[in-house]
C-alpha cells in the first residue's frame, strides 16, 4: 500500500461491512470464468482460445512472488503499468501459442488463433492467481486490470460490461480488495477513470440501462466505501460528472434517471460529510486556514462538466455497433484506440511522471467544484436545462446543505458560492409558477438559511421580505357575527416593510405594469393556493428553529437600515392563522401558521428559566437604543416625505440630525437612509434655498474613473429628477462641476461642454424609452452626435466616446432602482445587495434569552389577537388545547418580563369571552335557592346562561388559570377581573367572606340579597304530573314569585358551580393577599373604580325584604327605602382588607380606600343600613391603622357618623361601635384624638340605650377613661362622666330583680330562694356598678387634671369636681340597691378627699348646696321612695349621716366662711324634714344622734356656745338659730346637751394644722355610725358588684 493511503484515517462506511463466505481467490477466478464464458458466447470471441477458461499450469510468474520478495520490483512495475497494458499482445503471445498447439485449435486456413487481448488478460490473471494464498497480498491494479479492460472496451456488449462491473462491485463489497491491499490507491484511481470512461456497444435495449445502473452502483460504493478515502479530487469530479450526466440525460428512462439521482444524493452526502473531517484535520473553524493551505492550481484543476453530452455522459459510453470511436480523455485529452480482431481497446498514455505522483485524497477542490456545479444547475435562465433537471439538482443541493450547511458557511469559497450563485438562482426559482420547482426551491432555501444564515444576512432579508409580501393578505379581517372586532385588533393589515405605493409621477413616461412587477417578485403579487401553502411551510420550518425569530429581531428589527422582519413574520403568521386565509390559499395554511406562531411563543416560554448567555452577543441596551432611533427615523422619514422641512425639524429635535442648519449633517442623514421618497428628495435638494445641501449631497459620490453617463446613472439611482426645468438645471450645473473636478475627463473641454452633454444624455434617455415615440423615429447615433456638434470648446466630441455613451443608454435605461422593468430589476437589485454584502456584518446567532423581553414586547399584540379569534371560531379539541397553552405561555412570559400590558390584554380578552365581565349589574330578582340532599344552590339567570355556554366556561377556566400565579403582573386587567368577581359574588357563586386571607375585620360574612323563594326539591320530587306543574305555575304567578326552575336550569347551574370551583378562586385570593404593594395598588384602584358615582349610586333591582339589623320603625316608605347592594359592600371590604395588610399598603392604598369609604357614607340616607354600618366599620378600621398618616382624621369620621339620622344610627350601632372600640383600643394618640371629639360622646350617648350596643359602648367609655393611657381631658371630662352616669342610671333595671321576692301573692310569704342558687345579675347593673367605679377613679385623677388644665382654682373645681359629685349624688337615689350603695361609698370617699376643699376658695362649699342637699331632697320625694321602699329608708338614714359627717369634716374651714350660718340653718331644715317624713322610724333615731354629735363637736370646738358666753355676733346668731329650730322638732335637746356640758367643764382641744381637732376627727369617723348602729339594726348587705 502506498504512502498516500497509509496515513488516511479510517471512517465510517456508507456501505455495509460485508464479508465473504468462500475463498476470495476462488471468487475472483469464478468471476473471470463468468466474464470469459459470456464473451465466448458472442460471435466476436466465439473462436478465441480457451486459455482464459483453463488457465495455465506453468511455473509461478515472477509477478506472483511474495510481496516481500519483490519489493524492489514494485516501483518499476508501477511505472510500467501502461506499457504492459499497451503491449499486452506481445506479453501473452508465447504462452497462448503453446496452448493453441496442444488443443489443435487452428484458425482459418490452418493458422492458430491468437486470443483477443480482452480474453488474454483474464488468462494472465488466472496464471498469476495460481499459488496465491492471501488475496490481500495481491496487487490491486493487476487484479482489476482484465475487468477494467472489458469496461473500457467499446467493442463489448452491455451484458459483458455489466458482468465486469458486477465482479468489481463484489470485490469492493466483500472487501476482497480494501485499504490493506497493495497499491489500493492507484487501483482505485484506475477504477474511477475506467468507470467514468466506460464504453460498450449499445442497442437501446433495457440491458444498456442495466449497465448504467451497475456503473452508478459501483461509483456509489467507491465514494461511500473504503475507496472514498483514497480517491483524488479529479477522480471524484469524474465520478460526479458521470452521475450527473446520467441524471440529466433526458433520453434515459425515468427509472434510470431517478436511480442516478438517488445515487447522486448518496454520494453527495458522503462527499460533503468530508468537509467536517477536513475541518477536524486542519482545525479550521471558519477562519479560511483550510482553503489557504490548498494551492490555487489544485482548486482550478477540479472541473465538472454537467452537460448530459459531456465526455463522461451516456452518449459517449454507448457506441453504435461495429464502429470505432475516439473517446475523449480526462479534461479533453485524446485517447488512443487499438483495433484488435474487431475489438476496440482504449489505452492510457499517461507519462511516468504523472504515474509516480502521489494522489492526495479528495478535499475542498472537488467539493467546491461540485457545489459550484450544483448551484449553476439551478440557473433559471439556462435554456439548456429543464425544470425536471432543476428539481433534481435542488434535491441534491438540499442533501448537501443538510449534511454540511454550517461547514459550507465556514469556508470562504463555498460561502461565496452560497451568497451569490446559489442564492441568486434560488430566489429566482422561488418565483416560479412550476409547483415542483417552487416546492423544492423553498425547501432548499429554508435549509440554506437554517444552516448558513450567519453569512447570508442580506440574502435572508430579501428572501423573507419576498415571502412576507407574497403571503400577507391585503384584505381586512372579516367581521364575524359572534366575535367582537376589538378582540382581534392588533393584527397588522399590511407588513411594515411594504413601502407606500409611488406617486403617479414615476419619472417614466409609462410605469411598469403591476402584473409585470408582481411576476418580477419585487412586490410579492398573487400566488396560487398551493404556492402559498408551500411558502407557509417554508416559513414554518424556519420559525421552528428555536433561535430564528430572536435572530431576526436582533439582526433586522434592531438595526436602523434593516426591515422589521421579526414583527412582520409574526404579523404574517398571525394574519394567516385566521380561518379566512384558507379562501386564497388552502385549508392547511391557517393551522400551519397557528402552529408556527405558537411554536415561537413556546420557545420563548421554554427559555424563561435558562441562564442568560451574553458572551459575544450585542448589548441589549445598545439594541434598545437602536430600536428607539429606528422608530424616530421612520417617523421622521415619513414626515420628510410629506414636508421636508417638518421632517428635518423633527429629526433635529430628536437628535438624529445634529444641526439642521448644517448641510453636511442633513446630507449625512439623507444619504444614510433608504426610507426617503426619491421624488421628494430630488425636489428638496434642487431648490435654491438648499443649494448647500445639493453640493454636500453630490460630494458623497466618487466620480473618479467613471464615464459621464455612468456618473449620472449613479446619482440618479438615489433620487429622481424634478419636473421643473429650472430645478433640473440647478442639479445638472452642480453635478457638472463636481464631476469635472473629480473625473477630469480627457474628452470634455470644460464644464459648459459637460453641462450640454449631460442634458443631451438625459434627452437621449427619454427619447429611447418613451413609449409614445415610434421605433423608427427614435434618435440614432448620428442624431445624438449632431446635437452635440461644436459644443466641446468649439469642437466635436470624440466619436468613439459618444458611441459608448449612446450604446450604454440604449442598452440600459437610466431609471430609479424600483422603476426598473422586469428585465433588469432583479439583476440591479442583486448587484446592489452584493455590494452591501461586502460591508455588512455577519448575522449574529442568538441562542440566548436576553432579547426575549424586548422581542415579545414588540410582537405580543397580533399573537393575542389571533388566539382570541381562533378560540372563538375553533371547533376541535386539539385547537383549543394549543390555544389554551398559548394563552398560558404568553401569560408566563408577560409575568416574568413585566410586560403588564400584554397580561392585561389577555385578561381582558378572556374576560370578554367568558361573558362574566358585564358592565351592568346582573339581575337577581329571580334568584331561587334550591335545596337538595343537604346542599343548596342559587339558581339565577346569570348562572343558567353561563352553564349553557361551554365556550364561556372554558374561557373562564383559562382566565383564572392565567391569573393564578401571575397576579403580580396584572395592572389594568384587574378592572375586568373585579367585574367578574362581583357578578359571581352577588349570584352566590364564591364565598361571601374573606376569612381565608384576613381576620382583621371582626364582622360576619357579607349578607346577600334574600332569594325570591327557597325550594326543597325532595319535597316536590313526586309531583311530576301536568296538573301539579300547572298548579305550581299558577301559584307562583298569583304570589308574584318567579316560576320554579326546571331540571335543565338546575343542571346548568350545577355546571356553573363546578366550573367556578375549578377556577380555584380561594387560591387566587390567597396569592393576592401576598402581592407586592405595586400590584395591589392596581387591584385596589380597580375595586374602587367599580363603585358607583357618588351622585348616582348604583341601585340593584332586587327584593327589599332584607331585615335591618335591629327592629326599628322606619320613617320612610318601602318604596323610598334604600336598596341593599351586596356588591358595594364586597368591594369596600376587599379594598379595606388589602389596605390593612401591612404598613406599606396602609401608606399606599389606605388613602384611596378611606376616600371611597368617606364618599360612601357621606350620603348615608341613600345606603342600606347593612352597607352603611359595614362601611363605617371599614373606615374606622382604616382610621385605627393609619393613625400616623394624615389622609383620614378621627374628628371628620366621627362627625360624619354623628350626622346620621337617629334611627339610621341605631340600625348601624353594632358595627359602628366595633369600629370605635377598635380605634380606642389602638394607639394612644388616636384614642385621645377621638375622645376629645364631641361627636365621639354624642355617638356613644345615642347608642347607649340600644340593648345590643350598650355593652360595647360601655367598653369604649371604659377604655377611654381608664387604662394605662386614659384619654380624659378637660374637654371631654364632663361628657365622659355624663355617659358613665347614664350607664349607672340604666342599671336601675336591677331593682326589679332585687325586689322580685317581695312580689308574692298578697297575704303569702315570699318563696324562699335556694341557698345554692345565685341569680344571674343583670348586665345593666354590672355596667352601672362599673360605671360608678370608673367615676371614682376619675375623681382620683382630678388634682392631676386640674394641674394640667392651668385653670383658675375656682374654675377648675367647677369643671372637674362638680360633675363627679353630681353624678355620684344622682346615683345615690338609683332604685338599684347595689348601684346606690356603690354610689354612696364613692360619694363619701370623694367628699372626704383631702384635695376637695381648700382655704383658697369657697367653691368646694357647693358640695352641700349642689350635692348633699339635692340628694336628700330627692330621697324625700315619695316617687323616689317608692322605687325601693325597703331600701330607700336606709338610704335616707345614710344620707343624713353623710351630711352630718361631711359638715363635721370641714367644720374648721366652714367656721371661717361667711355662709356657715346659712349652711347650718339649711342643715337643720333638712333634719327637720327628715324627722317629719312618714315612714321615719329609722330616721327618728338616727337624726337626733347625728345632731347630738354635731352639737357636741361644735361645742367642743367653740363654734357654738351659749348666748351668755358668746363673744361674737356669729356665735350669738348660731346659738339662737340652733335653739329655735331644734325646739321645733327636737325640744329639750339643747338643754340636755349643754347642761351636761356645763357639768363637765372640759376645755376644747387646740385645732391641728389641718383645721380639725382630734376629738372632732373621732366624732366624724365614729359617732354617726355608732348612732346609726344603735338606732337601727344593720340592713342586710347588698349583693356585691
Amino acid at each position: 500500500m502506498d504512502s498516500s493511503t497509509s496515513s488516511l484515517p479510517r471512517r465510517t462506511r456508507h456501505s455495509r461491512d460485508l464479508g465473504v463466505a468462500i475463498d476470495p481467490v476462488a471468487l475472483v477466478v469464478t468471476e473471470c470464468i463468468t466474464v470469459t464464458s459470456a464473451m465466448r458466447k458472442h460471435a466476436r470471441w466465439a473462436h478465441s482460445s480457451i486459455s482464459s477458461i483453463l488457465g495455465s499450469a506453468a511455473a509461478p510468474s515472477p509477478r506472483l512472488l511474495p510481496v516481500d520478495a519483490r519489493k524492489g520490483e514494485l516501483n518499476g512495475e508501477m511505472r510500467q503499468v501502461n506499457r504492459r497494458t499497451a503491449g499486452a499482445l506481445d506479453c501473452e503471445e508465447s504462452a497462448d501459442a503453446a496452448l493453441t498447439s496442444r488443443w489443435g485449435l487452428r484458425g482459418k486456413k490452418g493458422q492458430s488463433m491468437q486470443d483477443n487481448p480482452l480474453m488474454s488478460g483474464f488468462a494472465k490473471l488466472r496464471i498469476e492467481l495460481k499459488g496465491c494464498r492471501d488475496i490481500k497480498t495481491f496487487d490491486t491494479p493487476t487484479l482489476l486490470r482484465p475487468f477494467l479492460q472489458i469496461i473500457r472496451s467499446s467493442s463489448t456488449t452491455a451484458p459483458i460490461t455489466s458482468l465486469a462491473l458486477i465482479a468489481i462491485t463484489k470485490m469492493l463489497s466483500y472487501h476482497v480488495i480494501d485499504l490493506s491491499s497493495p497499491n489500493f490507491s492507484y487501483g482505485m484511481q484506475l477504477l474511477a477513470s475506467t468507470v467514468t470512461h466506460c464504453r460498450f456497444e449499445g442497442d437501446n435495449s433495457p440491458s444498456d440501462e442495466v449497465v448504467f445502473l451497475r456503473i452508478l452502483k459501483l461509483m456509489e460504493d467507491m465514494i461511500c466505501g473504503s475507496a472514498g478515502d483514497v480517491l483524488g479530487d479529479q477522480s471524484v469530479c469524474e465520478i460526479v460528472e458521470c452521475a450527473l450526466s446520467i441524471c440529466c440525460h433526458l433520453r434515459m428512462s425515468e427509472v434510470l434517471r431517478r436511480s442516478a439521482e438517488i445515487s447522486m444524493v448518496t454520494m453527495c452526502q458522503t462527499i460533503f460529510k468530508r468537509l467536517k473531517v477536513l475541518e477536524l484535520e486542519f482545525g479550521s473553524q471558519g477562519d479560511g486556514t483550510l482553503e489557504q493551505s490548498i494551492p490555487q492550481a489544485d482548486m482550478d484543476a477540479a472541473k465538472i462538466d454537467s452537460s448530459p453530452n459531456g465526455a463522461h455522459g451516456p452518449d459517449s459510453m454507448t457506441q453504435a455497433r461495429h464502429t470505432s470511436l475516439e473517446v475523449p480523455g480526462v479534461n479533453g485529452s485524446a485517447r488512443n484506440s487499438v483495433e484488435v480482431n474487431g475489438s476496440q481497446l482504449d489505452l492510457s498514455n499517461r507519462t511516468e511522471d504523472e504515474e509516480e505522483k502521489d494522489v492526495k485524497p479528495y478535499g475542498l477542490p472537488s467539493i467546491a467544484e461540485l457545489f459550484r456545479t450544483l448551484a449553476n444547475l439551478l440557473d433559471p435562465h439556462d435554456r439548456a436545462r429543464t425544470d425536471t433537471l432543476r428539481v433534481m439538482a435542488l434535491r441534491i443541493v438540499n442533501v448537501a446543505l443538510e449534511v454540511a450547511g454550517p461547514s459550507i458557511a465556514n469556508h470562504p469559497t463555498l460561502a461565496n458560492l452560497a451568497k451569490d450563485t446559489m442564492c441568486r438562482n434560488l430566489f429566482q426559482l422561488v418565483r416560479s409558477e412550476n409547483v415542483a420547482i417552487l416546492h423544492e426551491s423553498l425547501r432548499v432555501a429554508g435549509t440554506l438559511l437554517a444552516t448558513c444564515r450567519n453569512v447570508l444576512k442580506l440574502q435572508q432579508e430579501l428572501f423573507l421580505s419576498y415571502l412576507v409580501a407574497c403571503l400577507h393578505p391585503r384584505v381586512p379581517i372579516p367581521d364575524e357575527p359572534n366575535i367582537d372586532p376589538s378582540l382581534y385588533q392588533g393584527v397588522p393589515q399590511t407588513p411594515a416593510l411594504v413601502k407606500a405605493p409611488p406617486g403617479t409621477q414615476s419619472g417614466r413616461s409609462t410605469p411598469v405594469p403591476v402584473k409585470d412587477r408582481q411576476k418580477l417578485g419585487m412586490e410579492g403579487g398573487q400566488r396560487k393556493p398551493d404556492a402559498r401553502e408551500a411558502m407557509v411551510e417554508s416559513v414554518g420550518a424556519l420559525v421552528r428553529i428555536p433561535s430564528f425569530m430572536t435572530e431576526l429581531f436582533v439582526n433586522y428589527d434592531c438595526e436602523i437600515d434593516r426591515s422589521d422582519l421579526c414583527i412582520d413574520m409574526v404579523g404574517l403568521l398571525a394574519r394567516n392563522a385566521f380561518p379566512d386565509s384558507a379562501t386564497w390559499s388552502t385549508t392547511n395554511v391557517p393551522p400551519l401558521c397557528l402552529d408556527s406562531l405558537l411554536s415561537y411563543v413556546q420557545f420563548i416560554a421554554e427559555r424563561l428559566d435558562d441562564s442568560p448567555a451574553t458572551d459575544g452577543l450585542p448589548d441589549i441596551t445598545t439594541l434598545r437604543e437602536q430600536r428607539r432611533r429606528k422608530k424616530i427615523i421612520i417617523k421622521g422619514a415619513t414626515k420628510f416625505n410629506e414636508s421636508p422641512k417638518a421632517g428635518i425639524a423633527y429629526l433635529a429635535g430628536q437628535g438624529i440630525i445634529e444641526d439642521p442648519n448644517d448641510a453636511q449633517s442633513v446630507t449625512k442623514f439623507l444619504r444614510g437612509t433608504t426610507r426617503i421618497d426619491k421624488k421628494m428628495l430630488g425636489e428638496f435638494i434642487s431648490k435654491r434655498d438648499n443649494s448647500a445641501i445639493l453640493e454636500a449631497y453630490l460630494e458623497h459620490f466618487d466620480f473618479a474613473e467613471l464615464r459621464v453617463d455612468e456618473a449620472l446613472r449613479s446619482i440618479l439611482n438615489t433620487f429622481r429628477l424634478p419636473g421643473e426645468s429650472q430645478l433640473i438645471e440647478r442639479i445638472v450645473t452642480v453635478f457638472a462641476e463636481k464631476y469635472f473636478e473629480a473625473a477630469k475627463p480627457d474628452d470634455i473641454s470644460d464644464t459648459d461642454a459637460l453641462f450640454v452633454l449631460i442634458y443631451a444624455i438625459i434627452m437621449l434617455n427619454t427619447d429611447q424609452y418613451n413609449p409614445n415615440v415610434k421605433a423608427g423615429a427614435r434618435m440614432k447615433l448620428t442624431d445624438f452626435a449632431k446635437n452635440l456638434r461644436g459644443v466641446n470648446g468649439g469642437k466635436d466630441f470624440n466619436g468613439d466616446f459618444l458611441e459608448e455613451i449612446y450604446n450604454a443608454i440604449k442598452a440600459k435605461e437610466i431609471v430609479l432602482p424600483e422603476e426598473h422593468d422586469n428585465k433588469h430589476a432583479f439583476e440591479h437589485a442583486w448587484k446592489e445587495l452584493l455590494v452591501k454584502t461586502q460591508t455588512a456584518e455577519d448575522l449574529v446567532i442568538c441562542p440566548t434569552n436576553i432579547y426575549d423581553r424586548e422581542m415579545f414586547a414588540a410582537t405580543w399584540r397580533p399573537i393575542i389577537a389571533t388566539l382570541n379569534y381562533v378560540f372563538v371560531s375553533a371547533t376541535e379539541d386539539a385547537v383549543y388545547s394549543r390555544v389554551i397553552a398559548g394563552y398560558s405561555q404568553c401569560a408566563q412570559i408577560a409575568t416574568r418580563y413585566g410586560i403588564h400590558e400584554c397580561l392585561d390584554q389577555i385578561i381582558w380578552s378572556l374576560s370578554s369571552l367568558s361573558t362574566l365581565a358585564t358592565n351592568s349589574p346582573t339581575d337577581t330578582k329571580l334568584n331561587t335557592e334550591v335545596q337538595a340532599g343537604g346542599k343548596s344552590i342559587m339558581v339565577s339567570k346569570f348562572a343558567v346562561d353561563f352553564g349553557r355556554d361551554q365556550k364561556a366556561q372554558l374561557a373562564t377556566v383559562v382566565l383564572f388559570k392565567v391569573i393564578n400565579g401571575n397576579e403580580a403582573a396584572i395592572r389594568d386587567g384587574w378592572e375586568h377581573v373585579v367585574r367578574i368577581i362581583i357578578n359571581l359574588f352577588v349570584n352566590s357563586l364564591i364565598p361571601t367572606s374573606f376569612t381565608s386571607i384576613s381576620r382583621d375585620l371582626d364582622l360576619p360574612p357579607i349578607p346577600l340579597q334574600s332569594p325570591a323563594q327557597v325550594i326543597e326539591r325532595n319535597d316536590r320530587a313526586g309531583e311530576v304530573g301536568l296538573f301539579s306543574a300547572f298548579t305550581s305555575y299558577v301559584s307562583s304567578v298569583m304570589n308574584d314569585e318567579p316560576p320554579e326552575p326546571n331540571d335543565q336550569e338546575i343542571e346548568a347551574t350545577l355546571m356553573t358551580v363546578d366550573c367556578i370551583n375549578d377556577c380555584r378562586f380561594e387560591e387566587i385570593l390567597g396569592n393576592v393577599s401576598e402581592l407586592p404593594v405595586e400590584s395591589l395598588q392596581s387591584l385596589s384602584t380597580a375595586l374602587l373604580n367599580s363603585l358607583p358615582e357618588s351622585e348616582s349610586p348604583r341601585v340593584m333591582t332586587v327584593k327589599t325584604d332584607l331585615p335591618a339589623p335591629s327592629p326599628t320603625r322606619a320613617t320612610k316608605s318601602v318604596s323610598d327605602a334604600p336598596v341593599y347592594d351586596p356588591a358595594l359592600v364586597y368591594v369596600l371590604e376587599l379594598a379595606t382588607i388589602l389596605a390593612l395588610r401591612d404598613e406599606d399598603t396602609i401608606t399606599r392604598l389606605g388613602s384611596d380606600a378611606a376616600g371611597a369609604l368617606q364618599v360612601a357614607i357621606r350620603d348615608a340616607d341613600s345606603l342600606h343600613p347593612v352597607a352603611l354600618s359595614r362601611s363605617v366599620f371599614y373606615l374606622l378600621s382604616l382610621l385605627r391603622a393609619s393613625n400616623d398618616h394624615g389622609y383620614i382624621r378621627a374628628p371628620v369620621v366621627l362627625h360624619a357618623i354623628s350626622s346620621f339620622r337617629p334611627e339610621l344610627l341605631k340600625q348601624c350601632a353594632q358595627p359602628i361601635l366595633k369600629g370605635i372600640y377598635g380605634c380606642v383600643s389602638g394607639p394612644a394618640e388616636l384614642k385621645k384624638e377621638m375622645a376629645t371629639s364631641p361627636d365621639f360622646w354624642a355617638v356613644l350617648h345615642a347608642l347607649r340605650p340600644q340593648p345590643e350596643a350598650a355593652e360595647l359602648a360601655f367598653q369604649i367609655a371604659e377604655a377611654v377613661a381608664t387604662g394605662a393611657t386614659p384619654a380624659i381631658t378637660a374637654d371631654n371630662y364632663e361628657p365622659a362622666v355624663g355617659l358613665l352616669n347614664a350607664f349607672a342610671t340604666a342599671g336601675s333595671v336591677g331593682a326589679r330583680q332585687e325586689q322580685a321576692p317581695l312580689s308574692g301573692r298578697r297575704g303569702q310569704p315570699p318563696t324562699p330562694a335556694r341557698k345554692d342558687a345565685k341569680p344571674a345579675k343583670n348586665e345593666a347593673v354590672l355596667r352601672g356598678i362599673r360605671a360608678i367605679g370608673i367615676v371614682t377613679q376619675l375623681a382620683s385623677r382630678v388634682p392631676e387634671l386640674i394641674k394640667q388644665s392651668h385653670l383658675e382654682t375656682q374654675e377648675a373645681w367647677n369643671v372637674y369636681w362638680s360633675p363627679i359629685l353630681r353624678c355620684q349624688a344622682m346615683q345615690c337615689v338609683n332604685p338599684c340597691r347595689e348601684i346606690r350603695q356603690q354610689a354612696f361609698t364613692a360619694l363619701q370617699r370623694c367628699l372626704q378627699s383631702p384635695d376637695l376643699a381648700s382655704p383658697d376658695h369657697k367653691e368646694w362649699t357647693k358640695i352641700f348646696g349642689e350635692v348633699l342637699f339635692p340628694l336628700i331632697g330627692q330621697l324625700l320625694k315619695p316617687e323616689v321612695y317608692q322605687t325601693d321602699p325597703r331600701g330607700m329608708a336606709e338610704t335616707r338614714v345614710q344620707a343624713s349621716q353623710l351630711l352630718c359627717k361631711i359638715f363635721l369634716h370641714y367644720l374648721v374651714l366652714l367656721s371661717e366662711w361667711d355662709g356657715v350660718l346659712d349652711l347650718w340653718t339649711k342643715i337643720l331644715e333638712i333634719m327637720e324634714r327628715l324627722m317629719s317624713t312618714p315612714q321615719n322610724e329609722m330616721l327618728a333615731e338616727a337624726v337626733p344622734e347625728s345632731l347630738k354629735n354635731i352639737l357636741l363637736v361644735m361645742s367642743n370646738g367653740g363654734h357654738i356656745v351659749p348666748a351668755s358666753e358668746a363673744q361674737t355676733e356669729q356665735q350669738k346668731l348660731l346659738w339662737a338659730e340652733t335653739s329655735t329650730r331644734l325646739e321645733r322638732f327636737l325640744p329639750g335637746l339643747m338643754a340636755e346637751l349643754f347642761h351636761e356640758a356645763e357639768k363637765q367643764q372640759e376645755p376644747p382641744e387646740r385645732p391641728t394644722t389641718n383645721g380639725h381637732s382630734e376629738p372632732e376627727a373621732v366624732a366624724m369617723s365614729d359617732a354617726p355610725d355608732a348612732v346609726a348602729t344603735k338606732a337601727h339594726p344593720p340592713a342586710p348587705e347588698p349583693q356585691a358588684a
